[in-house]
């Protein structure tokens, strides 16, 4: 596993995604992941995992300082109290007394954004997240997050992949000394039927989505965090540190961008563009 280190905070590079994982089979796949090297989690309060992966961790019996735990508030629980109930909701669901890190898991126009990010500033300060970031921003709003309201922000995560470039968004994550966390990274298995990643795992012997997050996570300032539920995915997704992709081929990846976004609802943003 490698890290990267944003303000100070060491993150692994590749998380686990729990979307959808819930009751034992959700267990199960979160246990097996731990067991087999994660050690990045990532749930929300909207997944309604949060149990689940609390559960998890425990029977793993991997120590919880090892471990680095997301969970997200939802964007219509983002009045001051709102998150403060939201966030200590979130904390009994895990049976944790604090995550590694609190997103803002999309933004919202309803409530001002100064008091959302002072009120996790308070959880952050208070000993309930060790630090704070959002998801689903734009450039945009970041600069209205950190530059306006003057937000310590460590992480935003969005829709990474090789169909979806971000390269106005990772250099503002570069200039800002921020991580930019990639969900979605195999863009939802259509990395498997791309002859140019296939060749280039060919040369390498490993999949399609092996390359994939090798890609990702090779670029500084990038974390991906794939879901599977499936034993030999959670496994085969964790084993791309014993190779490294050339410039060429890093290049051919970045070019098979095509703004094809897989996530986009009425509550989105607007987003950037290329």
């Amino acid at each position: 596993m490698i890290h990267k280190t944003v303000k100070g905070i060491r993150i692994p590079a590749l998380g686990l995604g729990t979307f959808e994982l819930t009751g034992d089979t959700g267990v199960a796949a979160i246990r097996t992941a731990i067991e087999h090297g994660y050690r990045h989690i990532d749930t929300a309060a909207r997944y309604g995992n949060e149990a689940e992966v609390g559960q998890a961790i425990r029977e793993s019996g991997v120590p919880r300082d090892e471990l680095f735990v997301t969970t997200k508030v939802w964007f219509d629980k983002l009045a001051p109290d709102q998150i403060r109930q939201s966030v200590a909701d979130s904390l009994d669901r895990l049976q944790m007394d604090a995550v590694d890190l609190l997103l803002v898991h999309w933004p919202t126009r309803e409530v001002p954004l100064a008091d959302t990010l002072a009120t996790f500033a308070e959880m952050r300060d208070s000993g309930r997240t060790r630090s704070i970031g959002v998801s689903n921003f734009t450039i945009p709003l970041l600069a209205e997050a950190v530059d306006t309201c003057g937000a310590d922000l460590v992480v935003n995560q969005v829709e990474y992949h090789p169909y979806l470039a971000q390269d106005k968004l990772l250099a503002d994550a570069r200039r800002r000394d921020m991580l930019l966390t990639a969900y979605q990274p195999i863009a939802r298995g259509e990395v498997f039927q791309d002859p140019t990643i296939t060749r280039i795992g060919e040369a390498h012997g490993k999949s399609a989505a092996q390359v994939t997050l090798r890609w990702l996570v090779q670029q500084d300032n990038v974390a991906a965090i794939p879901r599977s539920s499936r034993p030999e995915n959670i496994r085969a997704n964790l084993d791309i540190f014993d190779f490294e992709l050339s410039d060429a081929e890093m290049a051919e990846i970045a070019a098979l961008d095509r703004q094809d976004r897989k996530s986009d609802f009425d509550w989105a943003p607007d987003w950037d563009r290329p």
